[in-house]
This record gives C-alpha cells, sequence and structure tokens, in this order.
C-alpha cells in the first residue's frame, strides 16, 4: 500500500511537473527572444542562449521607440477603475442574491447565470453607437463603461456569501446595523479571499483585451498596453523580434507579480467560492 501511494503520488507530481513545464515553456521562450540580437533569431545554428547578450538593447528600444510606457500607465487606470466600479456594484448584488430572501431572487439569479453566457462581442455594436452619439469615443470612460456590471463577480461573490454565518448577520441586525451596513463592514472584509481572486481575473482580462480597446481607441495617448503592442509591431519594419519580445515581456511581467504577490489569497479565494 505505502509503494502504491508512493508511485500514485510520484505520478501525480510527475504530471504536474511536465503541466507546469509546458505552460511556462512560451514565457522563457519569450524572455530568451527578447536579450537575442537579430541575427540570432532567424539564424541557421540554434542556440538556447544567446551568444550574445542584447537584452539592454531590446529593452531600450521597446521602451523609447513606442508609446508603451503611456500605454502601461493607461492600462494601470483602465484596470483599476473597472475594478473599483465592478467591486462597488457586484458585492451589495451578491449579498443581496444570497442572504436577502425576496421575490423573484432564483429568476435574478438565473439572469446573472446567463448573462456569463454574452460574450462583449454582442452588444458591442449598440454600446458603440451610444458612445459615439454621446462623444465619448477614445476616452477612459469608453473603455471602461462596458465592464462596469460584472456578472461574473456577482456569481463569484454570490457563492462565498452562501457560506457566510447567518447568526453574524442576525446579531448584527439585532444591533441595529442596517443592510449596506453589514455588506460594507461585515461581509466585504470577510470576502477579502474572493475579492482577490476576483481582482486577478478581471485585471488580468482588461489588461489583455485588445477587441474593445480597438473599436473605440483612437489615439495613442489612450493606447492600452495590447494596443502598443500591435502598433509596435507594425512599426517594426525590420523584423527586431528581440525588441517586440522585450515589449511583450514588460506588458506581462506586472500580470505574473502580481498574481505572486496575491497567489495564496487568490487560492483561498476559489476554494471558498465553490459550490454549496
Amino acid at each position: 500500500m505505502r509503494r502504491r501511494g508512493f508511485l500514485g503520488a510520484l505520478l501525480s507530481h510527475a504530471v504536474l511537473l511536465g503541466g507546469a513545464v509546458l505552460m511556462a515553456a512560451p514565457f522563457l521562450w519569450m524572455l530568451l527572444t527578447s536579450i537575442r540580437p537579430p541575427e540570432e533569431v532567424f539564424g541557421t545554428v540554434f542556440n538556447l542562449i544567446p551568444t550574445r547578450f542584447a537584452g539592454y538593447e531590446n529593452y531600450r528600444v521597446a521602451l523609447t521607440e513606442s508609446n508603451l510606457p503611456r500605454a502601461l500607465l493607461n492600462g494601470v487606470i483602465v484596470c483599476l477603475g473597472i475594478l473599483v466600479v465592478q467591486l462597488l456594484f457586484a458585492i451589495p448584488a451578491a449579498y443581496a442574491l444570497a442572504k436577502l430572501k425576496f421575490r423573484g431572487r432564483e429568476w435574478l439569479f438565473g439572469l446573472v447565470l446567463f448573462g456569463l453566457c454574452v460574450p462583449i462581442q454582442v452588444p458591442a455594436l449598440p454600446l458603440y453607437l451610444g458612445l459615439a452619439q454621446a462623444g465619448l469615443l477614445d476616452t477612459f470612460f469608453a473603455l471602461m463603461a462596458p465592464f462596469f456590471l460584472t456578472v461574473f463577480g456577482m456569481f463569484l461573490f454570490r457563492q462565498f456569501f452562501r457560506g457566510y454565518p447567518d447568526e453574524v448577520l442576525d446579531a448584527a441586525r439585532l444591533d441595529g446595523m442596517g443592510e449596506f451596513e453589514i455588506v460594507w463592514r461585515l461581509a466585504t472584509p470577510a470576502a477579502l479571499p474572493a475579492i482577490a481572486a476576483f481582482s486577478i481575473f478581471s485585471v488580468v482580462a482588461h489588461w489583455n483585451d485588445l477587441y474593445w480597446p480597438l473599436i473605440v481607441v483612437t489615439s495613442a495617448e489612450r493606447s492600452v498596453p495590447s494596443l502598443a503592442i500591435l502598433a509596435f509591431r507594425d512599426s517594426e519594419t525590420g523584423g527586431n523580434y528581440g525588441a517586440l519580445m522585450a515589449a511583450a515581456a514588460i506588458t506581462t511581467a506586472p500580470l505574473i507579480l502580481g498574481f505572486f504577490a496575491a497567489r495564496r489569497a487568490f487560492l483561498r479565494g476559489i476554494t471558498m467560492t465553490g459550490p454549496r
């Protein structure tokens, strides 16, 4: 039995290690390409480690000959703006769906589940026409507004709040606390793991989004990281893939660092928001 358990653990760890290597391989290739000189990217002789270090040159080109620094700042503004408004709407709505009893609650939750099936491409045209008529194209508001209401966030927080003890809520009501006070003073601090998990999902999704910014952004001053990478690729007529991979590494680094900083809270939030 011990030998069988050891073999099972060894096999599971081997599978996980193989999956980790498979997932990390593109990032490793991106980093190695970002420090290669142009002649080695498409050279006839393949070297895993570059024979000449060209990282300084590639990263300098990526930062000085593109709109990447401004796009990174715009990406931070857009992602944080979307996240803050999403939390302000999703947390009270999820609390109401999980803990308040009212007629039609299950129907409303069904609409939330239905909303998970609707991609942004479906309402893109009416959203664009509305923003165009209001003169709001090429603004931060146009980049953020379609994502202020998040059905995924409502679903995630609703699953978390369903496991919150009703006795604590009843005691708070007996002490004279209102529902909004309960939401922000009791439920929200307890939901910090779920908030961390949702924040990572939200920031990654909108940091990497290209579809909607490509529609509403028309100037370099409002470019986000995905648009900056696209414009930099189009401007690279000499095939400088080292600089392009350097730009990709710069835009990916904040996401990786943010995930490692919040990985424990992220894992707790995922495990605490399962089916109930």
